[in-house]
């Protein structure tokens, strides 16, 4: 989870709009944009705002295709607004409009689909046993074999402490494997706020700072403790940005795929969803990189206790985590327990699928996501907001002090879950480099595990409420990523990994799946063979049936929630109420 403003977000505030073109982003309604903008600079500026000579916004706009005219940074006299940057990897501009010119491009024949250029935020730690690490581990040491030496994986979030012991090689100081690093957000690759070190822990630490039984513990050890960082910058000290930063970022980073042999992207951010994924920009550039070969890991979001919308947390998965292709990852308590056993539950935070307006299930995949330890950044926003995160010296080391740590800290979400997810695909693909992103997505969810209890009551001392959750196809999706499983496992399926799409009955309260959500030649899924319903999905898939267990979780008496979480819009969208609850679960977790 991310570190949120008091400022209310951009993405939270803008009202939908009604009967806009279908180019159109619902959300693209230029007043309460300009609105919200300038409440925010008011605020951030004390009261003052620059004198402009006209107000703008900013939008991202998609065309059909990119003609000559409209060549990168040399645009067309009759194409409107201020060129602010070209997203050649969606064949997009970033353009600063006015009222007037908004309308403009309404008449545009070229253009394919406008946006607002929405704000996004960094989604907010034992787990090694959990995910079941230990048995690859101990292969590769026997082989002689690196855990994800030569692979990269891409961190698009608020930097990385690169200076980090745990991130240079093994039992070295001088040698970071943090092998680039750039920022698309400000001027310093710095990370100013703190959770981008974490999360790169989360995916590559080493144990070089001394440790004793506290060795299970995420953070002096990850999956791909071998492998290497390519850090490229996207959020602020706040953890802020915006949809055009990223996508910035995500083309850099396919631009880079040869030079550092990036193979995978971790994005432990989102936003609220505003459109279908097949028009959502985001979304349209987190494709193009796993079409260019590079597995996308995306955390599902913290929305899971949000009930604003009587959906008892159902449809809350953020963007781009909606988008078919990538790996969506949703956050399970481990109560701090080694064991894998019905002990271990969903996180009440944990946003639950179906997707807004799609209908995509999600997530794919779940993983320890509550109170982990991992890497600390000096002097960054969260260990100045919450000092009382980093751990005891002495719960992490041979050393006996009650000092707080300077090295690492504890952090809760689907953020930190996203990252072992990441680590691991990394290590899988440094064992066997011919595997796509789609049979490293299919392999994963194939071989997770799915020991949880049906449902289970959890009481959360911060917030003095008792949760209830029910460990659904739409909550945990296909289980708990199972490390060494995936990595022995040997299939090589062809078709897309895409997960499928939910068809709600409104009469009989059922959903059934469609396998072939994109309209794929092939796909993996099915209703039986190696990846069929109940190979992949488990109890949690009954036939062609989608099963929530034992009780309807909506439908019957809350038809308000029915109506959200099946029909055209975001169940949070408009909700502001999980932003009161952020902080706590971010802080301590949950118990």
């Amino acid at each position: 989870m991310k570190l949120r403003s008091m400022i209310p977000s951009l993405t939270l505030a803008l009202a939908v709009c009604q009967a806009q073109d279908g180019r159109f982003a619902p959300d693209l309604n230029f007043q309460e944009i300009r609105q919200t903008m300038e409440a925010r600079q008011r605020v951030e500026n004390f009261g003052t705002v620059p004198a402009t000579d006209e107000p703008r916004i900013k939008v991202i706009v998609q065309y059909e295709s990119r003609p000559a005219a409209r060549p990168t940074k040399t645009r067309s006299s009759r194409v409107v607004g201020r060129n602010r940057s070209s997203l050649d990897l969606i064949g997009a501009d970033v353009v600063e409009v006015t009222a007037a010119e908004l309308e403009q491009l309404r008449s545009d024949p070229e253009v394919a689909y406008v946006s607002p250029d929405r704000e996004l935020e960094g989604t907010l730690d034992i787990a090694m046993n959990v995910i079941n690490y230990v048995p690859a581990n101990d292969y590769a040491n026997a082989n002689g074999k690196p855990k994800g030496g030569g692979v990269a994986v891409a961190v698009l979030d608020s930097g990385i402490n690169s200076a980090h012991k745990n991130l240079k090689g093994w039992n070295t100081t001088t040698v970071s494997r943090v092998l680039y690093s750039q920022s698309f957000i400000d001027s310093s690759t710095t990370d100013l706020q703190g959770h981008g070190t974490h999360v790169a822990g989360l995916i590559a630490s080493t144990g070089n700072i001394a440790h004793t039984d506290a060795s299970q513990k995420l953070g002096m050890y990850a999956p791909s403790m071998d492998g290497n960082l390519v850090s490229l910058k996207v959020l602020d000290a706040t953890g802020k940005s915006s949809d055009s930063v990223v996508i910035s970022a995500i083309n850099q980073a396919i631009a880079l795929k040869g030079t550092y042999n990036i193979r995978v992207i971790n994005l432990s951010l989102g936003r609220a969803i505003k459109e279908s994924y097949k028009t959502d920009p985001l979304c349209q550039a987190v494709e193009k990189a796993w079409k260019a070969g590079i597995v996308v890991v995306v955390a599902a979001g913290n929305f899971g206790r949000d009930n604003s919308a009587s959906t008892k947390g159902y449809g809350t998965i953020s963007s781009p985590a909606n988008d078919p292709y990538v790996i969506t990852v949703g956050a399970v308590n481990d109560h701090q327990y080694w064991l894998r056993d019905a002990t271990l539950n969903v996180a009440t935070y944990s946003s639950k699928g179906p997707t807004a307006i799609d209908h995509i299930i999600k997530p794919d995949l779940v993983a320890p996501g509550n109170r982990l330890i991992s890497l600390q950044a000096p002097s960054a926003t969260l260990v100045a907001v919450y000092p009382g995160n980093r751990p005891l010296v002495a719960d992490i080391t041979t050393n006996v002090t009650t000092a707080l740590s300077a090295d690492f800290f504890r952090l809760s979400g689907t953020s930190m879950a996203a990252p072992l997810v990441s680590g691991t695909a990394a290590f899988m693909i440094s064992n066997d480099a011919s595997l796509t992103p789609d049979q490293v997505k299919s392999r994963m969810m194939k071989t997770a595990w799915r020991g949880f209890n049906k449902s289970v009551d959890v009481y959360d001392d911060v917030t003095k409420a008792t949760y209830h959750v029910t460990h659904d196809i739409f909550t945990i999706g296909a289980g708990l990523l199972d490390a060494s499983a995936a990595f022995f496992n040997t299939d090589k399926p062809t078709g897309s990994a895409a997960s499928p799409v939910a068809i709600f009955n409104t009469t009989t309260k059922k959903a059934t799946i469609n396998y072939n959500s994109t309209g794929a030649t092939n796909v993996v899924w099915g209703d039986t063979g190696l990846f069929g319903s109940s190979v992949v999905w488990g109890t949690n898939v009954s036939g062609s049936n989608v099963v929530w267990g034992d009780n309807v979780v909506w439908g019957d008496t809350t038809a308000a929630g029915n109506n959200v979480v099946w029909g055209d819009r975001s169940a949070w969208s408009t909700s502001t109420a999980a932003l009161s609850q952020s902080s706590a679960f971010v802080a301590l977790g949950e118990n």
